[in-house]
C-alpha cells in the first residue's frame, strides 16, 4: 500500500498505515514533508518543542527529518515493545518527496483524511516543523 501524504492529516493517516501493517501489510507513506498537524501553529511547537527538550542524554529524542518524525508518530499508535508491533513498525517506510521507484504506481489517497476537512484552518505542515526544529538559533521565531 503507497499512501500520498500531501496536504493529509498525519494522524489519521497515521491510524489506517499502524491498522494495516499490523495486518501484516506493507506500508509505504510518500511526501511526508507536506503532511500536516491540525491546530494552532504556536501551540503545535511549543507542544513539540517540550518533547524535544525533555529527558536527559538518554532520550527521548525526536528527529527533525521529515520522514522520519512521521515514522515516530506512527510508532506511536503501534504496540512497538511487542514483537507484532516490532514486526509492524519494520513495514512502515516513510519518504520525502516521490522516489523513483512509486512513479506511476498506485497511490491511496484516504478520505477523510485531507485538511480540508478541518472546520478551522488552522495546521501547519511536517516541514515547517522541521525548519523551527533545525535553526541553527535556538528556536528562532518565538
Amino acid at each position: 500500500m503507497i499512501i500520498d501524504a500531501k496536504e493529509m492529516i498525519i494522524g489519521r493517516i497515521a491510524t489506517v498505515a499502524a491498522k494495516k501493517a499490523l495486518l501484516g501489510e506493507k506500508v509505504d507513506i510518500i511526501n511526508c514533508e507536506s503532511a500536516v498537524i491540525s491546530g494552532k501553529k504556536k501551540f503545535t511547537i511549543d507542544d513539540i518543542k517540550r518533547r524535544k527538550d525533555m529527558g536527559t542524554y538518554k532520550g527521548p529524542f525526536l528527529s527533525r527529518m521529515p520522514d522520519r518524525f512521521v515514522r515516530r508518530i506512527i510508532r506511536g499508535m503501534l504496540p512497538y515493545k511487542q514483537d507484532k508491533g516490532k514486526n509492524a513498525y519494520k513495514r512502515v517506510k516513510c519518504y520525502i518527496g516521490l522516489p523513483k521507484e512509486f512513479e506511476g504506481k498506485n497511490m491511496v489517497k484516504i478520505e477523510n483524511a485531507h485538511v480540508s476537512k478541518v472546520k478551522d484552518l488552522n495546521y501547519i505542515t511536517i516541514e515547517d516543523i522541521s525548519k523551527k526544529l533545525s535553526d541553527k538559533k535556538r528556536y528562532k521565531d518565538e
